[in-house]
């Protein structure tokens, strides 16, 4: 009985982290909706990938706009494996879509023989979700590269000046006009309009520098993951910080992110050399900051805090950032480390002028970053 509560216990905690997953990438998979995941996997067979691939489709997707990030995910989530082709509904369905069979001459995942029950994969997953991304081996590097690939980083939302259809606000003049037109001067329901929201601006710094070398290859994959991920139209911006400050935005608007990780190397000049934030922090609010980049924005730091300047240069441009920034975020990989305290000079100078001071070193704390840039930490 214990071998069947564990088995259970372990395969959802897999869904859960998997619906974590499509958050990160943007999809709002609520704990409603993982609620409805969840018994309908009860009511399916959650070894089957299929089951569990429709039963996630079907609970877990609010429109049309998240069925390519599902799927993205879901590919990504179960080991890299094809999700099962989509069947295309009838044009008048007179009852609830049930989940599909198989089609005739299918193979199913037990059929083929050697394939992992889906909630094994899931539960394996979960637990690469919180492993340090400095220990993985070469194929959870690859597993992680996969996750990383379908992440989006949309800043915290802002009032824009533009103005959207709503059922209260004030009235908008010009839709009511047309539709009393089109109602021949009949009186009409008055139309109304409120501010419409957009995310803010996200900017990247992150150090290159030698102590950093463990994470640097997954940040980076998670800033390219960032600059294309975003539904707001304001580009991410990608800085790397080490001895001197370099602008790689550019580079990372690659769409491979591969090849966008080659041309970041070879425009980083100081790649895993030393340490110098206070005179890159001051660089980037000298040249780019203060022009708008920052102003408003969501600054967010990927860096250990070692610093071989100044610590009260660092701090005094950590001051000039918080002022111009909406919320300034660090993320220090070596924070999860046991017994951590933020004693390192550099550290210290800059966490008065930090809004939000989180881990970074593995895919579920790179999510709940992502959740705190969004403004969905509640912090």
């Amino acid at each position: 009985m214990s071998t069947v509560r564990t088995a259970t216990a372990d395969g959802t905690a897999g869904v859960v982290g998997f619906a974590r997953a499509l958050r990160a990438a943007g999809v709002p998979a609520g704990p409603d909706r993982v609620a409805a995941f969840l018994a309908a996997l009860g009511r399916l067979d959650p070894g089957r990938r299929r089951d569990v691939y429709w039963a996630g489709r079907l609970t877990l997707c609010g429109g049309p706009d998240d069925l390519e990030r599902y799927d993205r995910v879901f590919a990504a989530f179960f080991d890299g494996e094809r999700p099962p082709r989509r069947v295309r509904p009838a044009a008048r369905p007179v009852r609830p879509p049930a989940v599909p069979r198989a089609e005739p001459g299918e193979r199913t995942t037990e059929e083929e023989g050697g394939g992992p029950a889906a909630t094994a994969l899931a539960s394996a997953t979960e637990v690469l979700r919180h492993r340090d991304v400095a220990v993985l081996t070469a194929a959870e590097r690859a597993q992680l590269n996969q996750l990383l690939a379908v992440f989006a980083l949309d800043g915290e939302p802002r009032r824009s000046s533009r103005r959207r259809p709503a059922r209260r606000g004030g009235v908008d003049p010009r839709r009511t006009v047309r539709e009393l037109l089109r109602r021949g001067g009949e009186p009409a329901v008055l139309l109304r309009r409120a501010p419409a929201r957009k995310p803010r601006r996200v900017v990247l710094l992150l150090d290159v520098s030698g102590s950093m070398a463990p994470y640097a290859d997954a940040l980076l994959r998670f800033a390219h993951a960032a600059a294309h991920g975003s539904r707001g139209r304001t580009p991410t911006e990608v800085f790397t910080l080490g001895t001197r400050l370099t602008r790689v935005t550019r580079e990372m608007a690659r769409r491979d992110p591969d090849a966008a990780l080659a041309a970041v190397g070879a425009a980083v000049p100081d790649w895993s050399g030393g340490t110098r934030l206070g005179e890159t922090l001051r660089a980037f609010l000298d040249r780019w900051g203060a022009r708008g980049t920052a102003r408003g924005a969501v600054v967010v730091l990927l860096s250990d805090g070692w610093e071989r300047g100044d610590p009260a240069l660092l701090a005094a441009q950590m001051r000039r950032l918080a002022r111009l920034a909406h919320r300034v975020v660090w993320a220090n990989p070596r924070k999860a480390r046991p017994g951590y305290a933020p004693l390192a000079a550099g550290m210290a100078a800059a966490l008065p002028s930090v809004d939000a001071f989180v881990e970074g070193h593995s895919l579920g704390a790179l999510e709940r970053l992502a959740a705190v840039v969004r403004g969905a930490d509640g912090a």
